[in-house]
């Protein structure tokens, strides 16, 4: 067996009030009171939700305590530094094109992370093309280790279980033909300036400048040579505010600094399947190579002069010739044209 995961936590679900930190259970009642982004009253708030006013007090305060920003004004009450939508089920399916035929969706207020918990739960039955999405993801995690930066309405996080017939082995490419999925998205909503880093970033290009927008983390689990389960999670900046970007350690931007119109976050994530069940039929069928034209024409530093940054600290010098059929990178250097598979490999631009 071959499994592969960044992730410790189990988030089972008959485990997850264990695992995750403590939440009121009138935290989310509330927040959902405060969508629209103006000010309620603590009075108005416990008549509405038939509780107390400290009860109030102490569920927005765990609301702070998992990175929620709330406004409190003497004699105005509370609110959300502004307005915010929340996933809602229906709309997400509908917004796929066909109904979410296909897809099983899972929406939680609050999960440590989406992959952590279909990781933790593929041997519980979990149908293929099953979804799970958190409105408020705490302690997501990226490529090497890194944090993933999220907020109530700051980002959209999701992840995706696929189950393959093929191995593990023959899954190479995969998370760059996820990035062609999210680069047919993300173009059919305007976000034209969205472009790929290999291996699995989205960028955002205006002139010389490339600031992250979103990124893909793939686990896989199952045999070698026999079926496999992919898990495929996806982080997206929807609005991020200036407290998360500080904590950023590279140029990162969302979709709301760019975007001429706001774009629901139902719509995304339904388009985003839609492409994401199309890509993932091509790459089952016929493997990383049908796509491979189509991932290079979106790769923001195609034949740039780029450095290779390696786990042990050392950096090489070359320029991307092209991406091979296996998804590998090949980059002209001083020895000739060499070839870098993901792992533990970071590309820079010079």
């Amino acid at each position: 067996m071959l499994t592969t995961t960044d992730y410790g936590d189990d988030l089972n679900e008959s485990a997850c009030a264990k695992l995750l930190p403590a939440m009121n259970l009138l935290t989310f009642p509330i927040l959902r009171l405060l969508l629209d982004g103006k000010f309620h009253s603590g009075e108005k708030i416990a008549q509405q939700l038939n509780t107390s006013r400290a009860n109030v007090w102490n569920a927005l305060k765990d609301a702070e305590a998992l990175g929620i920003e709330i406004f409190s004004v003497r004699g105005r009450g509370y609110k959300l530094p502004e307005a915010v939508t929340l996933l809602d089920a229906s709309a997400v399916l509908a917004a796929t094109g066909h109904g979410g035929a296909g897809f099983q969706l899972e929406i939680h207020d609050h999960l440590e992370s989406t992959n952590s918990y279909l990781m933790k739960n593929i041997g519980n039955g979990l149908a293929h093309a099953s979804c799970v999405a958190a409105n408020l993801q705490t302690k997501g995690r990226g490529r090497r280790g890194r944090n993933w930066q999220a907020g109530l309405g700051a980002s959209l996080t999701f992840s995706l279980l696929w189950r393959f017939q093929c191995g593990a082995a023959a899954l190479s490419g995969l998370s760059l033909a996820v990035g062609v999925a999210l680069m047919r998205a993300l173009h059919s909503l305007g976000v034209q300036q969205a472009q790929l880093k290999w291996p699995n970033d989205v960028l955002i290009v205006t002139g010389d400048r490339r600031e992250k927008l979103a990124g893909i983390l793939i686990e896989l689990q199952g045999d070698m040579e026999g079926p496999s389960t992919a898990v495929i999670g996806i982080g997206i900046n929807l609005n991020l505010p200036p407290r998360l970007k500080q904590q950023i350690d590279q140029p990162a931007t969302d979709l709301a600094s760019i975007s001429a119109q706001p774009i629901n976050p139902n719509l995304l994530l339904g388009v985003l399947l839609k492409h994401l069940a199309d890509v993932l039929g091509e790459f089952e069928q016929q493997g990383f190579s049908r796509l491979r034209a189509e991932w290079s024409s979106h790769h923001a530093y195609h034949q740039q002069p780029v450095k290779m940054l390696h786990a042990d600290g050392r950096e090489t010098m070359g320029t991307v010739m092209d991406i091979a059929e296996d998804g590998v990178l090949l980059v002209q250097t001083a020895n000739g044209v060499e070839r870098f598979s993901s792992g533990e490999i970071s590309l820079r631009a010079i």
